[in-house]
């Protein structure tokens, strides 16, 4: 998959998310789930790699999934022992909702089925059960981070057609930057600063071999 070269552009234009409406949210959820669906599908036949698409649950109340406990801080979650992306619609969100933020945190937990796909998190599976607490968060970092990295990738490849303005998305990453750490009660999803670092690289760069987060030092997934 790191020698696919850039995620090739494509069409998505799921729509507008009418304020206050959760019909509108749901079809928005589920069109941009199609658009994640036929990106990351070539991608997969273009690396000659068997690929097969998430399920999409969409939710309006925190809940427990076949993995576990919702988590704390989690607008979206992936579970891999049912392959599911569970989304949720808060009232937060029906009352502001922003297309481009609800895309980012989709590829964000679409990226967790590519890992899964990929066999990224089954190894992750196995050596995380392995570590002890410091290493189990390292590895977490180093999960997290990457799908950060592969969610800006695709955001780049549909920023023409979703669309995606780049100061817009750019304030994004900022903000990550400067807050991203607070989301999370424990340090498994990287820094502020390494969060946005792994967002840029992803933007800048369109491309998985630009989001191997596995060779690297630990400095840059602290």
């Amino acid at each position: 998959m790191y020698k696919t070269g850039t995620l090739a552009r494509s069409n998505c234009a799921p729509g507008e998310i009418q304020r206050g409406s959760t019909a509108a949210y749901k079809h928005f959820l589920q069109a941009f789930t199609n658009c994640l669906n036929r990106a990351w599908a070539a991608e997969f036949k273009q690396a000659r790699m068997p690929f097969s698409k998430p399920r999409l649950r969409i939710i309006t109340t925190k809940r427990n999934t076949a993995c576990g406990r919702w988590l704390t801080g989690a607008s979206g979650v992936y579970c891999s022992s049912d392959r599911t992306m569970y989304m949720l619609i808060t009232k937060t969100e029906l009352r502001n909702p922003s297309p481009v933020g609800i895309g980012r945190l989709m590829a964000h937990e679409y990226a967790h089925h590519v890992q899964q796909v990929a066999g990224i998190m089954p190894w992750y599976g196995q050596v995380h059960w392995r570590a002890s607490k410091a290493g189990k968060l390292a590895y977490s970092r180093r999960l997290e981070l990457q799908a950060e990295c592969l969610s800006a990738v695709f955001m780049k490849s549909v920023k023409d057609t979703l669309p995606v303005d780049e100061a817009y998305y750019q304030q994004i990453i900022d903000w990550f930057g400067e807050k991203g750490a607070s989301i999370w009660p424990q340090n498994d999803h990287g820094s502020s600063r390494n969060q946005a670092r792994w967002m840029q690289r992803g933007w800048d760069y369109g491309a998985a071999a630009a989001c191997n987060t596995w060779n690297v030092s630990a400095k840059y997934v602290s």
